[in-house]
C-alpha cells in the first residue's frame, strides 16, 4: 500500500528532519566596538560570525542551525559574555557557564 515510502508510523516518519533554521541573535551592548558570536556550531571560533550593529545600539546576526541544543558566547571586544535572554545556562567542556538554545 505504501510502497517504498515510510508508513505513517514507521521509525523514519517519527525522527527529526535534518534541517535548519535559521536562528536570529541579539547582543544588547551599545557601548561596543565589535561583537561577534562563537559557540559549538562554529567550534567556538571567536570570530568567524561577525555580529552587525543596528541603528539602535544592539548586534545582530542570523546563523541556520540543525534541531538540538546549542551552547555559545557572544564575544565582546575580545571578551565572553553569555545572553541573558539565552534558553538557560550550561557548563561547558572546560566548566564555564555558557548560554544554551534549543532548536527545534
Amino acid at each position: 500500500m505504501y510502497g517504498n515510502r515510510p508508513t505513517p508510523f514507521s521509525p523514519q516518519r517519527l525522527t527529526a528532519k535534518a534541517t535548519r533554521k535559521p536562528i536570529h541573535f541579539i547582543c544588547i551592548s551599545g557601548d561596543a566596538r565589535t561583537v561577534f558570536i562563537a559557540g559549538t556550531f562554529n567550534q567556538w571560533n571567536p570570530s568567524s560570525h561577525p555580529m552587525q550593529r543596528q541603528v539602535d545600539g544592539s548586534w545582530h546576526v542570523s546563523i541556520e542551525l540543525p534541531h538540538g541544543g546549542h551552547q555559545y558566547q557572544f564575544i565582546v571586544d575580545g571578551k565572553p559574555v553569555n545572553d541573558p535572554k539565552a534558553h538557560g545556562l550550561i557548563r561547558n567542556d572546560h566548566g564555564d557557564k555558557v548560554s544554551m538554545i534549543m532548536v527545534s
